[in-house]
């Protein structure tokens, strides 16, 4: 009786543990969990760790790619598709104004990129670079400032170009905002690249987890 009166509830222990031992990967909180817990099967671990994570307490990072320089992070698709989805709408910015005809129906897929162009790509390039980790912001408020921060920041683009020579017209424009949604990606990746250094890495040398995808059994876990 005295022993059932100590025992910790499992999703308790994994709080406690995760916090108390910073495990780098769920494989390592699983052997810690072992020591303490003989008879914990796998399947109600990650049960209980799929409970914890649905509900918002525990959190759980994928390893970051092994990269040597900045240059080799850039090459990782996972961390930098949004990277390449905003040269590729850039891209196709610039098809739609100088190489498509202006005529129906084409002109209809112009409106549309050129949209995205003025009041999306601005904005989340800016978010990208401002939170890096990608987790400080929830996707509605992500969307709100993507789309408010486009507002704000090509009126303001625009209020710089009536000053120089080139004034606002379409070229000094699509130039103007071109280079700033590019740089400020550029940066947001940096600054990704700097945070992926300080993450822990996919430890190949592991075999996967019997009961676990891999990506799974590697992610490290973090209470809130």
């Amino acid at each position: 009786m005295k022993g059932k009166r100590l025992e910790i509830p499992l999703k308790e222990l994994i709080i406690q543990r995760a916090k108390a031992e910073n495990p780098r990967t769920v494989k390592d909180l699983f052997e810690i969990l072992r020591k303490r817990k003989k008879a914990l099967s796998q399947e109600d671990f990650i049960q209980t760790i799929k409970e914890l994570k649905e509900s918002g307490t525990l959190e759980l990072e994928l390893p970051a790619p092994k990269v040597d320089s900045y240059i080799a992070y850039l090459k990782t698709g996972e961390e930098n598709a949004w990277f390449y989805l905003v040269m590729l709408a850039t891209l196709a910015s610039f098809l739609t104004i100088y190489v498509l005809p202006s005529k129906y129906p084409i002109v209809i897929f112009r409106w549309i990129v050129g949209s995205a162009f003025v009041l999306f790509l601005p904005g989340y390039a800016t978010i990208q670079a401002l939170f890096p980790e990608g987790k400080e912001l929830d996707n509605i408020e992500r969307f709100a400032l993507t789309v408010g921060l486009s507002l704000a920041i090509t009126p303001l683009l625009g209020l710089v170009l009536n000053y120089t020579p080139w004034g606002i017209r379409l070229d000094p424009i699509f130039v103007t905002l071109s280079l700033f949604t590019l740089g400020v990606s550029t940066t947001g990746t940096f600054r990704k690249y700097k945070l992926t250094l300080r993450r822990p890495t996919t430890n190949h040398s592991e075999g996967p987890h019997p009961t676990q995808q891999p990506a799974a059994q590697s992610a490290q876990p973090t209470c809130h």
